[in-house]
């Protein structure tokens, strides 16, 4: 095996530069091309690729560090010596086993190509590439610029992979419980190398479809990594070579991070993120999980039905934080049932490691200092905008009143008017669905149609086990608004399909304004929740009744009657239920 250094030996006449953002941990697998650091230097920025194929042995810095010029950043292990390009070895006479890389040469006179186009977009998340197609279907030129891999955190980090580990835990776990059904399996065992190829197969599916679709409608795609030099112009870096894009039109799509914890041990080898924890080969015994959010609780279900034990430990009261009460708790009740532990109201206060390897989680719990022990730890603690390279202070775009996206109005303009920024950047609702609408309505403003974005009736699909599909408003917020309101709700136990699939717990909730009549809200909380909610989204869209779903014909037997009952349980009573 040989050693390689990631050294940055030169970055425009920089003394220091900033780690904005580490890309890969200790022990974590790289290819060739793959994102390694960025870093930011006399206001300017740049993505440091892997130049091999290998594996992190060491990491010399974090995120927020600022390190002179010369530092070495990590050290790779790679098996291939003879990958290692000439051209990038240091001199003079480095040791034959650990060479050492100067990405950035040349970059000082770098080769320097302009462009000009209608619409520049910042980023090819599911925000950056929607608005890139709506934008050339609507005739005009566009470049989209992606810094990392097309289809952002979502498709290659978020959403799609997620999925696919829910859907081979739900098997195994179906395998494991077949015998209700009258079915056995024999030899059963788990194969998370078939499962992690699989996810990978999805996403690079997707990943290509929306490739394919950006060459099939003229987008110009630049990969590189993206900074705004002026109100009208974007600069990309690609190693040697610099792009200037002169732009009419420049949409911000640079979505988010994971948050970072301050906790002593946070960044111990045995620490997970979310991406890490998608590609987990080796699964622990047991597994603490920090946070009890959307991103931790799905994590726990799937971890747990593959076989580990999971802990979660939780700083809020009460797990997903933001949902009404009975629907966490009736998630609380399904996770202890299936074995996972929670602590609630608990504050983690350090990450040390024992004698024998193992994590040891210490945190505070009803002013008691308690202990897990885990061969692995994932911090689950949500996300913040990835403003890296943007400069908005000294261009003048203003943040939010949390400072911590960008301010956009209703047509997602920023206070510079022609530029616009959507999705997760700015930190108003971190769902993917709801950064591609932004991105249509980004567009089409700029095309000059009078269209504003509404958020009265955007859903949320939470893969938890059982799922979760939320609409419009809870029952906390439309109490606060000072609605008075009349709650329907069915179970699924009462629901034939459901009990057909042995899947029986949840139920649908229906929040009905009692002066119109109309659908303000509603929660499912049971089997294919997320499949149901877009007719619960539609009605409050359009500003339907309860009255009109319940006089609607559902098809039977389907777990969309629960629907049809629960808005019948307003208006006079459920048919299927006893009041």
């Amino acid at each position: 095996m040989q050693g390689v250094e990631v050294k940055l030996t030169a970055f425009l006449g920089a003394q220091e530069v900033r780690i904005i953002r580490v890309y890969r941990q200790l022990d974590e697998s790289v290819s060739k091309g793959d994102a390694l650091f960025d870093v930011e230097g006399n206001k300017e920025a740049t993505t440091l690729h892997a130049e091999v194929s290998g594996k992190v042995v060491a990491l010399e810095v974090a995120e927020g560090d600022v390190v002179p010029i010369g530092s070495v950043l990590a050290r790779l292990e790679i098996v291939d010596a003879e990958a290692i390009p000439e051209n990038q070895v240091q001199a003079p006479d480095p040791p034959k086993e650990n060479p050492s890389f100067d990405y950035l040469r040349g970059l000082l006179q770098p080769q320097t190509e302009h462009i000009k186009a209608d619409i520049t977009i910042l980023g090819a998340g599911p925000g950056g590439y929607v608005a890139a197609i709506q934008a050339a279907q609507l005739g005009a030129s566009v470049v989209l610029v992606e810094k990392d891999k097309v289809g952002g955190t979502c498709l290659n980090w978020g959403c799609i992979p997620t999925k696919a580990l829910v859907r081979s835990a739900e098997v195994y776990k179906t395998l494991r419980q077949s015998e209700q059904y009258g079915c056995y399996a024999e030899g059963l065992r788990l194969d998370m190398g078939r499962v992690l190829s699989r996810k990978q197969q999805v996403v690079d599916q997707l990943a290509k479809g929306i490739r394919s679709l950006v060459r099939a409608n003229r987008i110009n795609l630049i990969e590189g990594t993206g900074s705004l030099t002026d109100p009208h112009t974007v600069t990309v870096r690609r190693g040697p070579q610099k792009v200037t894009i002169s732009s009419g039109h420049i949409i911000i799509a640079t979505g988010s991070r994971p948050t970072r914890l301050s906790i002593p041990g946070i960044y111990s080898p045995r620490v997970l993120d979310s991406k890490k924890a998608l590609d987990l080969r080796d699964l622990p015994e047991r597994m603490v999980i920090i946070g009890g959010g959307i991103v931790g609780m799905e994590f726990a279900f799937i971890f747990n039905n593959f076989g580990v034990r999971v802990s979660v430990v939780e700083y809020l009261g009460t797990i997903l934080g933001g949902c009404d009460g009975d629907v966490s708790q009736e998630i609380e009740r399904a996770a202890r049932q299936q074995g996972i532990h929670i602590y609630t109201d608990a504050e983690v206060e350090a990450i040390d490691q024992a004698e024998d390897g193992q994590c040891i989680v210490a945190f505070i719990q009803a002013r008691e200092r308690k202990y897990l022990t885990a061969a692995k730890v994932l911090a689950a603690v949500g996300r913040e905008p990835d403003l890296t390279g943007l400069d908005l202070e000294e261009l003048g775009i203003e943040c939010n009143e949390s400072g911590r996206g960008i301010k956009a109005n209703e047509h997602m303009q920023t206070n510079i008017p022609h530029i616009y920024a959507i999705g997760d950047v700015t930190d108003k609702i971190q769902l993917a669905h709801v950064a591609s609408r932004q991105g249509v309505i980004a567009v089409k403003h700029i095309m000059g149609q009078d269209i504003a974005m509404d958020y009265s009736a955007v859903p949320s699909a939470i893969f938890t086990d059982p799922e979760i599909a939320l609409v419009g408003l809870s029952e906390v917020v439309a109490n606060e608004r000072g609605i008075s309101i009349e709650v329907g709700r069915f179970p699924f136990v009462a629901n034939g399909k459901a009990l057909t699939y042995g899947e029986t717990r949840g139920f649908v909730k229906v929040i009905q304004d009692r002066n119109s009549g109309k659908i303000v809200g509603a929660a499912i909380v049971g089997p294919h929740a997320t499949d149901l909610i877009p007719e619960l989204t539609l009605a409050i869209q359009y500003g339907l009744t309860t009255e009109q779903v319940a006089n609607t014909i559902h098809a039977h037997p389907t777990t969309a009657e629960a629907i049809q009952e629960a808005a019948l349980a307003t208006v006079g009573g459920a048919i299927h239920s006893v009041r």
